[in-house]
């Protein structure tokens, strides 16, 4: 049963997080708190904008509030991982990523996350398997090629690395800028292919 009360308060909040203003959002995501503290869409919704302001640790308490109701809910799981990651908790946010992908074997959200934390975690080989596995669905997918090219990079592998970068630019010439400022790329500052490319 919805509520349409709840409904045009839970919208208005997600109008002004759209708009950025995610302190005036929360007051909105609270307001229906106050009248039901489990509803899944206001936890979730407060606890990435909670996230959005770096307050980690409380977003973390939406997420664990909404999973005690609903422990399969993959957004909030997903928003939980992505905690876990910015705070630099690779660990636990690797085994959460395993652990939605155990049920949810193809869901790429969880495995582009994956790639990024087994990056951080400098497991490159095993980054690249995910990188993969997201590659045959979504074969111009510039981001992942741009993460794959990186991870390459860092194992030395320089001529595919740079044909992956190839890749990633024709997507968008973002990945230039994103190549140039990119340590994965700083021993490749003085090789000529590199440098044609990112120009």
């Amino acid at each position: 049963m919805t509520d349409p009360k709840i409904d045009s308060i839970l919208d208005e909040g997600n109008r002004l997080f759209l708009q950025g203003k995610l302190k005036e959002a929360i007051i909105y995501y609270d307001e229906i708190l106050n009248e039901n503290p489990l509803h899944l869409s206001s936890l979730n919704n407060k606890g990435y904008a909670l996230s959005k302001l770096k307050d980690y640790e409380n977003a973390m308490k939406c997420y664990d509030a909404a999973l005690q109701t609903f422990p399969d809910d993959l957004s909030v799981l997903i928003n939980k991982v992505s905690s876990f990651r910015k705070l630099g908790n690779f660990s636990k946010a690797l085994s959460l990523c395993d652990e939605i992908l155990k049920n949810n074997p193809n869901y790429n959200i969880a495995l582009y996350h994956k790639e990024r934390i087994l990056f951080s975690m400098g497991k490159f080989d095993e980054s690249i398997l995910c990188c993969n596995s997201i590659l045959n669905d979504y074969p111009n997918n510039g981001d992942v090629l741009f993460d794959k090219s990186c991870n390459l990079a860092m194992l030395s592998k320089i001529d595919e690395a740079l044909d992956m970068l190839e890749r990633a630019i024709s997507q968008g010439l973002q990945y230039k800028i994103k190549a140039k400022k990119s340590k994965s790329f700083e021993k490749l500052f003085d090789n000529s292919r590199f440098n044609s490319m990112v120009m």
